[in-house]
This record gives structure tokens, C-alpha cells and sequence, in this order.
């Protein structure tokens, strides 16, 4: 059986199961014995139906939606993840590093629009100085003064720059990825917007012979505001692709369910910039020495590498139980 037949064939049955699974999660109170009779009906309808799709169509769209589908209601019928802890720990343990490992080349593509981003700003100030008028917004050129790096420790309010810091990096976060309904273009421009500057300011301290104590001072919160910014800018650019390249299903169906899942990014970067804000706010403008700066930056590196390969062995050892059960 061709695709376009198995999919119209049973969409039905999926479509049931899927505002089953909806229903579960909303409103679990609400449950009747006859809901899970019909969840656990649907479930192994859905998981026969993945089998066969899996073994025909390894990498089609239909096959990683039934496949999200059926791990959804495999949850629900199985695991029973009812209290708040188990549902975050299973969040960010392993749901959060599927849909990562999904959106791996939109996150690539961000990341890479802020290389580019960055080494242009640090070519175009290397070829004239003068460019960072250019570059950095109207103003901002004439406070940077390297000789003055890490002046004021003792002058700052560290946690009402801490928060002023985590709110404006998510309302950058949310505005890369509110953005993607402009077809992607708003991402973009964001991504290479903000390298630009980066690039810009790391060449006029390369200039003056300061680039180690620079980047001692963006890496520490660096590390995980970059990651949280270059997920949801992935997230931003994968909204505008689904608009302009929905697939088999239907335009409006294809930007909800990227939506959601982008939607779940960026809530999972909050964290992530709050720990940044609290960095940058207290380490970061702090006396502490240049070389305990970079250890910071390194364990925070670290810490991320950690949490991405051990959520994704919790991921695959679930996997494996899954087929185990069935």
C-alpha cells in the first residue's frame, strides 16, 4: 500500500487517538473508564500501524508523526507520569533533547547564521576601525573603551542587573520565535544581527590587545545564552520553513503542529536564561580572576554536553523498553 493510501485510510483512527491523548493531558480528572478502553484500543491500533510504516517508510513525515503520536500515548496508558516532578524530569530528560535531535539542522542553521553574523562584524571592523559606527546601534560605539574592561565591580546592583539581563534575552528568545510567522526572514535577521555585533566588539578588543579578558567576560553566561538563543531561534526558522514548505498535510495543520513543538522549545530555554541572567548579573561583573571566569565558561559547557548525552541514553534505554512491552 502506497503512503498517501495508509495515510488517508486510517487518519481517522489517528485523529481519535490524538484528542484522546490531548484530553488525558488536559483534563485528567475528566477521564472515564470508557476513555481508557478506547485509548488502549487506538494505542495498539496506532503502534501496529508505526511497525508497518516504520519498516516501508522509515523517513517519512507520517511515519515521525505517528511515531511522536503513539510515544505520547504510550505515556499515558504506561508510564502515568502524574505528578508535577515526574513530568518535568521527564521533560527535560528526555521529551526535550527528541524534539531537539528533530529540530537538529533548524538549531544548526541558527547557530550558523550567527557565525556568519559574527565574522562579519569582526572582518568589517579589522578592515576599518571606523565601521563599528556602522555596526553597533547609535551610541554604543562611543561607550566601549577596552582599557576600562571590568571598571565598577564594586558599583554594581548585581541582582537588579541580573534580571534586567534574564528579561531581555528572553524577550529576545520570544521574539525570535513569535518571528517565525514571517516566514523565517525575522529569525534570520535577528541571528545575524546579534553575531554582528558580538563579532564587532571582539575585534576592536583584539585591537587593543584585550581578547583574553573579553571573552572571559562573554563566555561565563555566553555558553548558555547562546544555546538558549540558538534553539529558539531554530524553533523561529522552523515555523516560517512549515509555512512555506508544508509537506503532504495541510498548510494551516503543519504550521499548528510546528507551533507547538517550537512553543515547547522555547519554554524549555527559559531556565536556561535565567541561568545565564544569574551568571552574567553575579560572576560575570564580578573581581573574581580571569582564569576562574573561563572555568566557569567550561563547566557550563560541559554541564550542557552532560545533560544533552544523558538525556538522550535515558531516551534510547525508554526506547528500548518500549519495544520490550510490545
Amino acid at each position: 500500500m502506497d503512503i498517501t493510501s495508509f495515510w488517508h485510510k486510517h487518519k481517522t483512527s489517528w485523529a481519535k487517538l490524538e484528542q484522546l491523548v490531548e484530553r488525558f493531558d488536559r483534563h485528567p480528572r475528566k477521564i472515564e473508564a470508557s476513555d481508557i478502553d478506547q485509548l488502549t484500543v487506538l494505542y495498539k491500533k496506532a503502534s501496529a500501524h508505526l511497525a508497518y510504516i516504520r519498516t516501508y517508510h522509515p523517513s517519512n513525515e507520517i511515519t515521525l508523526y505517528l511515531n511522536q503520536l503513539v510515544s505520547r500515548a504510550h505515556n499515558i496508558a504506561y508510564k502515568q507520569h502524574s505528578g508535577s516532578f515526574q513530568q518535568l524530569t521527564h521533560f527535560f530528560g528526555s521529551y526535550l533533547m527528541r524534539l531537539i535531535d528533530k529540530r537538529l539542522s533548524f538549531i544548526g542553521m541558527a547557530t550558523l547564521l550567527f557565525i556568519i553574523g559574527g565574522i562579519s562584524g569582526f572582518a568589517a571592523v579589522m578592515v576599518d576601525p571606523l565601521n563599528l559606527y556602522y555596526v553597533l546601534p547609535q551610541g554604543m560605539a562611543e561607550q566601549i573603551d577596552p582599557s576600562r574592561l571590568g571598571e565598577g565591580h564594586a558599583s554594581i546592583n548585581s541582582p537588579v542587573i541580573s534580571t534586567m539581563i534574564m528579561t531581555n534575552n528572553m524577550k529576545v528568545a520570544m521574539l525570535a520565535f513569535v518571528s517565525g510567522i514571517t516566514l523565517g526572514i525575522f529569525p534570520i535577521y535577528l541571528l545575524l544581527f546579534n553575531g554582528l555585533l558580538v563579532g564587532a566588539l571582539a575585534a576592536v578588543y583584539y585591537q587593543a590587545g584585550s581578547s583574553y579578558a573579553f571573552w572571559a567576560y562573554i563566555l561565563p553566561h555566553g555558553v548558555i545564552e547562546l544555546t538558549a538563543i540558538f534553539i529558539a531561534g531554530g524553533a523561529g526558522l522552523h515555523m516560517g520553513y512549515r509555512l512555506l514548505v508544508p509537506g503532504r498535510f495541510a498548510r494551516k495543520y503543519q504550521f499548528l503542529e510546528a507551533a507547538k513543538e517550537s512553543a515547547q522549545l522555547l519554554l524549555a530555554t527559559l531556565p536556561l536564561f535565567v541561568i545565564a541572567g544569574i551568571i552574567e548579573g553575579y560572576i560575570t561583573p564580578s573581581s573574581l580572576s580571569l582564569e576562574v571566569k573561563y572555568a566557569v565558561a567550561l563547566l557550563t559547557l560541559l554541564i550542557l554536553i552532560g545533560w544533552y548525552f544523558i538525556a538522550r541514553k535515558r531516551r534510547t534505554y525508554s526506547a528500548s523498553l518500549d519495544l520490550i512491552s510490545k
